[in-house]
C-alpha cells in the first residue's frame, strides 16, 4: 500500500480481516517450487503483508518471512500472530520503500495489496531488494462472480451498497498487464481453485473485511446487511455456502 488513503482504508477492519479473509492454497507453494525451485533456503519479503496472511504460507513451509507492512494495526496483528515463529519479523515499511537492504532478498511476493501500489514505483523498488537472479511473486484470490446463485447475488449485492466498488473491483491485474509489469522478466502464470464454506457470521464477517463494504453507522449498511441475510437464506445448503476463488500467481524477474 501507498498513498494514505490506501494503507489507512483497513484499519478499522482489522477483526474481520483476521478472521474472515481467505488464506492461499497450498498447491500453489508446490507448484512454486516445482517450477522455479524456490527452497526454504530463500529468504522471503512479502510486501503490503497485512496481517500476515501470505506470509503464514511460507512460513508453514519452512522459509524465512519479511512482511512489510505500512498499517500499524494490521502489523501488530501480523506480529500479535506470527511473531512467535522465529523465521517471521514484521518493519513498517511501504511498496516503494520497503527499508530492506538491496539485494537481499531471494523471493518477492506481494498478494491482495498489490492493486493499491504505485506500480511502477514498487517495481523500481523490488528489483532493488532482490538478489540479481531472485523472483518476484504477485498473488491474488479472485473471486468468482458467476457460478452459483449466491455468488451472482453476492456480486450485485456490492454493485448496489458498495461505497466505492466498482473502481476497487476494477484494479485487479489480468496476464496481458501482469507481463507488461514484468517486461522481459515475464516467467508464468499459474492458478488454483480455492474457496471457504461459509456460516452467515462468516459471511458476514468476510464482507465487512472489505474496505469498500459500508460500516455501521453509514446509511447503507443496514440495508446492505439485510440483504446479505437474505440472500444467505436463499442460497445456503445445510447452513453454510460456497466463497469460490480462482488463485492467481504471476512470477518472473525483474531487470
Amino acid at each position: 500500500m501507498t498513498d494514505f488513503k490506501s494503507t489507512e482504508r483497513f484499519s478499522d477492519r482489522v477483526v474481520e480481516y483476521v478472521r474472515y479473509r481467505p488464506d492461499y492454497p497450498v498447491a500453489m507453494l508446490h507448484w512454486l517450487q516445482d517450477t522455479f525451485a524456490v527452497t526454504p533456503q530463500w529468504q522471503v519479503a512479502d510486501i503490503g503483508a497485512g496481517t500476515g496472511i501470505s506470509s503464514k504460507l511460507f512460513l508453514d513451509g519452512g522459509y524465512r518471512v519479511t512482511a512489510v507492512e505500512p498499517n500499524a494495526p494490521m502489523r501488530e496483528a501480523a506480529e500479535s500472530w506470527l511473531g512467535d515463529n522465529p523465521r517471521f519479523r514484521a518493519v513498517d515499511g511501504q511498496a516503494t520503500g520497503t527499508g530492506l537492504d538491496s539485494g537481499s532478498i531471494d523471493l518477492v511476493i506481494a498478494a491482495q495489496a498489490f492493486h493499491w501500489f504505485d506500480q511502477d514505483a514498487a517495481r523500481r523498488e523490488f528489483a532493488r531488494i532482490l538478489r540479481p537472479d531472485g523472483l518476484a511473486a504477485i498473488i491474488w484470490n479472485s473471486r468468482r462472480l458467476l457460478g452459483t446463485p449466491f455468488l451472482e447475488g453476492y456480486e450485485a449485492l456490492l454493485k448496489q451498497y458498495g461505497t466505492d466498488y466498482t473502481s476497487v473491483a476494477e484494479r485487479y491485474g489480468d496476464e496481458p498487464g501482469m507481463r507488461a509489469w514484468f517486461g522481459s522478466g515475464y516467467r508464468a502464470m499459474g492458478r488454483f481453485d480455492h474457496g471457504q464454506r461459509l456460516d452467515y457470521d462468516g459471511v458476514a464477517g468476510r464482507l465487512l473485511s472489505s474496505s469498500y463494504a459500508p460500516r455501521e453507522g453509514h446509511p447503507q449498511h443496514e440495508p446492505m446487511m439485510r440483504a446479505l441475510r437474505d440472500l444467505f437464506d436463499r442460497t445456503a445448503v445445510d447452513g453454510r455456502i460456497s466463497f469460490d476463488y480462482d488463485t492467481v500467481i504471476f512470477v518472473g524477474t525483474l531487470t
